[in-house]
């Protein structure tokens, strides 16, 4: 298992909670607008930190911090990961898994052994766009709808995401994700920002109108849409 890095307290990643996030490095997508190249295209790159020293740093961060985001790259590629969660588990921590849904039986198996707590599922687009979105020329979007239906029926606390980026989606885009994940307990749009670490550079964001514009086509299908990292 590569774990890549480690956020030692975070307020965003984990409503309701004081995190740390755990970084595991590879990923199974390529979406072009990443903010994560390295750990994504090269995490073997990055430096690499022992299991031991974050059970380590989350026991004597216990009392302080409540919560654990298992993120990445994409970390159910990585198959150590239910022994991670296990010992995280056991210090007392709550569990976020991040993931771009395409292991379902992953996802099925942690959350029938009771190892995640919140989901938070990147739904990249909608289902005719999924491959370009994800950079990938052959996708099965199968696996995609399986994580879909699991997350919203497995009785675990959830939210879908899409980052919303101005060359990849449109309106049309957005209402078909609305009617794909329709009914789920929250769906949040995030503003995609330009940084020097994604894939591919010549993306661009939509204004906070624009944006506020999308959600309310899509509450419809999905009552509680909100906007995230939009200024």
């Amino acid at each position: 298992m590569r774990i890549c890095g480690l956020n030692k307290t975070t307020l965003l990643d984990y409503p309701g909670h004081v995190a740390a996030g755990v970084f595991l490095g590879g990923c199974n997508f390529r979406c072009p607008f990443c903010q994560n190249r390295d750990l994504v295209l090269e995490p073997e790159s990055q430096p690499a930190m022992e299991k031991e020293e974050i059970i380590a740093f989350l026991r004597k961060r216990k009392g302080i911090l409540t919560g654990v985001c298992i993120t990445g790259g994409e970390p159910t590629i990585e198959e150590g990961i239910e022994e991670l969660i296990k010992k995280i588990k056991e210090i007392g921590y709550l569990v976020k898994l991040d993931t771009n849904g395409y292991r379902p039986e992953m996802i099925r198996k942690l959350t029938q052994k009771g190892l995640v707590d919140y989901i938070a599922m990147d739904i990249k687009n909608c289902m005719e766009k999924y491959g370009k979105t994800a950079g990938l020329q052959k996708l099965d979007t199968g696996r995609i709808k399986d994580s879909i239906h699991w997350i919203k029926n497995s009785g675990v606390d959830y939210e879908f995401r899409t980052t919303v980026v101005k060359e990849l989606h449109g309106k049309k885009d957005l209402l078909a994700i609305g009617r794909q994940i329709e009914g789920a307990k929250a769906y949040f749009l995030q503003g995609y920002q330009e940084g020097k670490g994604v894939i591919a550079h010549g993306f661009h964001a939509y204004g906070k109108k624009e944006m506020e514009e999308l959600a309310e086509c899509i509450r419809p299908f999905v009552p509680n849409v909100q906007l995230r990292g939009i200024e």
